[in-house]
């Protein structure tokens, strides 16, 4: 009895149960140990799931420079050629400047007409005296004989009255300024010429032209003169095609044509050759001028034009 109680006290102190053979076995209370605290239970891994994929970094491109855009190619006009002659084409005849080609059909082309015809509404206004002076001495310039006041204020539509007037005014500015010109009153008209005192100066010129070679239009002129005379200045223009006031002056100055009378149907000036035109060709009369039919063919249709 005493030897239990013994074995129960010291188990009881030690905490520890005697087993069947003596030994002490752990008892419940000895196997918690309260001073420890408990340990967390284990974590249990959880299946493994898809791995997000993680983006790369952007790389940045490299600037890449762009091929220059090429700029269309605008053609330039076309330079026309110029007209290269075959080897072998005759080169063309280029005209006399001062002479025109004649027209292929003389006789049925009529005289050709100027570009615009005279028109009263553009000339000058001459209610001023200074326009009517102008005007006065533009028609004096190409006077071949004396004008009379009746003649030139009809043209200007001027009284003749004014037109007396204005000529003497004209007369005494060229004394007061001693011009090389004057205009003087012969007979019942009033021309323009030559101050006596230069007159030594005129003389020269005049002997000194006359050394000198006429031209082919005052050849061409001359010619005309000489197969058609006596005839007048317009019938020469319509026979050469152009204005042949100029070259006629010179012929008159050099003596190889002369004035003779008027023309009874149109009134104007009739011109024939001189003794000097024969003298100078070497001739004794007019008869003795090659024909003209192979150079003036049908020049009477052309008189009848004119």
């Amino acid at each position: 009895m005493n030897a239990e109680t013994s074995d129960e006290g010291r188990s009881s102190l030690t905490g520890r149960s005697a087993g069947p053979h003596g030994e002490s076995a752990p008892s419940p209370a000895a196997a918690t140990n309260p001073a420890e605290p408990p340990r967390p239970a284990p974590e249990v891994p959880e299946p493994p799931g898809p791995v997000p994929e993680v983006p790369e970094p952007a790389v940045p491109v490299p600037d890449v420079p762009q091929p220059p855009v090429p700029t269309p190619e605008v053609p330039e006009p076309p330079v026309p050629a110029p007209d290269v002659p075959r080897p072998g084409t005759p080169e063309p005849e280029v005209p006399d400047p001062d002479v025109p080609a004649p027209p292929a059909e003389a006789a049925a082309a009529p005289p050709s007409a100027p570009d615009r015809a005279f028109s009263r509404d553009d000339a000058p206004d001459l209610t001023e005296d200074a326009a009517l002076d102008a005007a006065l001495e533009a028609l004096l310039l190409v006077v071949d004989v004396p004008a009379g006041e009746e003649l030139l204020g009809g043209t200007l539509d001027q009284p003749a009255g004014r037109i007396s007037a204005a000529l003497r005014r004209i007369a005494l500015r060229y004394d007061a300024a001693e011009s090389g010109i004057e205009l003087r009153r012969i007979g019942e008209g009033w021309r323009l010429y030559t101050r006596d005192r230069y007159a030594p100066y005129v003389e020269r010129y005049l002997l000194d032209g006359q050394r000198t070679k006429l031209t082919r239009a005052a050849l061409e002129t001359l010619a005309v003169i000489a197969y058609r005379q006596p005839t007048t200045r317009s019938r020469v223009a319509a026979v050469r095609g152009v204005n042949v006031d100029g070259v006629i002056r010179t012929l008159l100055g050099r003596g190889l044509v002369e004035e003779t009378g008027t023309d009874p149907e149109t009134g104007g000036l009739l011109y024939r050759t001189t003794e000097l035109f024969l003298e100078r060709l070497g001739l004794s009369s007019l008869d003795q001028l090659p024909p003209i039919a192979p150079l003036l063919p049908e020049v009477d249709s052309i008189d009848e034009q004119v």
